[in-house]
């Protein structure tokens, strides 16, 4: 199968996916996490892998590039022409929150926006959420690992470098936990093919208390909790 943004066979992706925003992070998730994974995709350069885990189930990771644009092509793709039946998107984001701590996890049972992404299906208002039984299935790895987390809404935008600095405080006010750029697209795809979708995002950065700069290190140790917990949920859908 080929579509304009991906080139591979039509059995080349799992029925689960894990979705990273970078591409290279995508390939190292392979590398790391994966036994036999292949390359199936590198059309633009986002790299997409088919593997096993530790426990022989079949998994596919693949990038999302940055904004709801790519991830709602790059998804659209996915569900609609190779057989994916789940998408679990793992990112980083801002927190909003004042109890909410650097490399804390978010689990975003819902995702709001200040995009017009909804105006495709003329209800730009429409709230859009997480599949509950992979989101609960999430919150239950999340508590066996022993992972500290947030379930709630983030926040979907357009704008990362926003000349208004103070343009979050009205979604902090509404309990928002934090920002990213992809999850309401994803959602909004998910449901309206009726398939499955879950964000689990890594604090990184923080919009309402001072944190330390986090280490490559650290970064990546933060990450690879939350990707080894994306990826036992993604075992029970696989």
């Amino acid at each position: 199968m080929t579509t304009p943004h991906i080139d591979a066979p039509d059995d080349a992706f799992a029925k689960v996916v894990i979705m990273p925003g970078d591409p290279l992070r995508a390939k190292w998730i392979a590398e790391t996490y994966l036994k036999d994974a292949k390359l199936v995709n590198q059309v633009r350069g986002m790299y997409g892998y088919t593997g096993y885990t530790k426990n022989g189930k079949r998994i596919s990771v693949m990038g999302s590039g940055m904004g709801m644009p790519s991830i709602g092509i790059y998804s659209h793709e996915l569900y609609s022409f190779f057989g994916v039946e789940t998408i679990i998107r793992v990112g980083t984001c801002g927190a909003y929150q004042d109890d909410i701590d650097l490399f804390d996890v978010l689990l975003a049972s819902t995702a709001c926006t200040d995009s017009n992404w909804g105006y495709q299906y003329g209800v730009p208002q429409i709230s859009v959420g997480a599949d509950f039984e992979l989101a609960k299935a999430a919150s239950d790895v999340l508590d066996k690992r022993g992972l500290r987390y947030h379930a709630g809404s983030v926040l979907s935008a357009d704008v990362f470098y926003d000349p208004d600095p103070n343009y979050y405080k009205k979604w902090k006010d509404l309990n928002v936990l934090g920002v990213e750029m992809e999850s309401y697209a994803l959602y909004l795809n998910a449901i309206t093919l009726k398939k499955r979708a879950l964000t689990l995002l890594t604090v990184t950065d923080h919009f309402t208390k001072e944190v330390k700069k986090a280490t490559p290190e650290e970064r990546q140790l933060g990450l690879g909790k939350m990707i080894e917990a994306a990826l036992e949920v993604a075992e029970q859908y696989a």
